[in-house]
């Protein structure tokens, strides 16, 4: 018999798995709190629940949970960064960053990614498949339970393209940000996407708070195709009415997430593009200096290049601000971390 992935489950679905194994409605409020706040690895720990209820969920019920079976601490500035083990055999990774105004994690949304982009690790093997909720939910918990701190927000930016996996994605944010859960504010999420057009405004639909922030990268249609496969698809035109129409929609404004890259997307004429582009949707700017992947030919634009491109959007009135380059030394960029466990295997 094939278990019921019962932490995926939101609180009206739970309720009906309770009636089906012949149980009272209020046994799901129970269940849910020990799974979202309690933060239970196990049915044994739920003690206000009969045994014989925790036996029939035992048999009826999979409870996802993830061990790190690796964790990297940053030298420089306390970063952690997880390697975490999918109940196949999978791994994705996570990341802790400490900042003045609270805990931030960064999660995966997918084993891999099939969107190609030109300068990142975590598409080299392809994409596996996309994570569930529980499984993107479980990152957060984890690091929770591990560090025994509170998380106030939370980054889908991790390997994966999050708007590709939307349902499970849809379902993360909303049991993240039940009260009955962890009760993190739907301001203090980011989902980061590549571009896929169509996604963007369905996620506009959905009636959340969150941030959305555009990985761009380049300020023309030629200059993104030669980062990015996605563009061939969609040109920066259609990007920008998505973008408009999330902000009308949401009244959220949109980040536009921008990795320098030396030689390639820094120079003044870039520098120019992006600021037409981000004065038409009244978006803000955050400067990534890029992470090096080995397997990759791009490195990081120079200290004075960085820089310097800030001041330009900034002197035309751009909020720009500079990622702070985090965890450099423990393979901080997406997917290096598990790349490296697998060729290590």
């Amino acid at each position: 018999m094939k278990k019921t992935d019962i932490k995926s489950l939101s609180l009206p679905q739970l309720v009906r798995e309770m009636e089906q194994i012949g149980e009272k409605k209020f046994r799901a409020a129970q269940l849910y709190e020990w799974m979202h706040k309690k933060l239970a690895e196990d049915f044994a720990e739920m003690t206000n629940l009969s045994l014989s209820l925790r036996e029939k969920c035992a048999e009826h019920f999979e409870l996802t949970v993830l061990h790190a079976v690796q964790v990297q601490e940053s030298k420089q500035d306390g970063t952690k960064k997880f390697l975490f083990e999918l109940p196949d055999g999978n791994m994705v990774e996570s990341v802790l960053m400490r900042y003045h105004h609270g805990n931030s994690v960064c999660i995966s949304s997918q084993v891999g990614c099939k969107m190609g982009c030109k300068f990142c690790a975590s598409t080299l093997g392809g994409l596996e498949r996309s994570l569930t909720a529980a499984e993107m939910l479980e990152q957060v918990y984890a690091v929770t339970r591990k560090t025994g701190d509170r998380v106030s927000n939370v980054v889908v930016m991790g390997i994966g393209e999050p708007l590709d996996n939307m349902e499970n994605l849809i379902r993360f944010i909303r049991m993240l940000t039940d009260e009955k859960g962890l009760h993190i504010s739907q301001r203090n999420i980011t989902v980061s996407t590549c571009g896929l057009v169509p996604k963007i405004k369905e996620l506009a639909e959905e009636d959340l708070q969150v941030t959305l922030a555009l990985s761009l990268h380049g300020a023309t249609d030629e200059k993104r195709r030669e980062l990015m496969p996605v563009a061939e698809k969609y040109s920066i035109a259609e990007l920008m009415d998505a973008c408009r129409y999330y902000f009308e929609k949401t009244g959220r404004r949109i980040t536009f997430e921008y990795a320098l890259a030396g030689g390639v997307n820094d120079t003044e004429e870039d520098a120019a593009g992006l600021i037409r582009l981000a004065f038409s949707v009244h978006a803000h700017v955050n400067l990534i200096p890029i992470n090096p992947v080995r397997e990759r030919k791009y490195t990081a634009s120079g200290r004075e290049a960085v820089k310097a491109f800030q001041r330009k959007l900034e002197e035309a009135g751009i909020n720009a601000t500079l990622r702070r380059e985090m965890g450099r030394d423990i393979d901080g960029a997406c997917g290096q971390l598990r790349r490296n466990h697998h060729k290590k295997k």
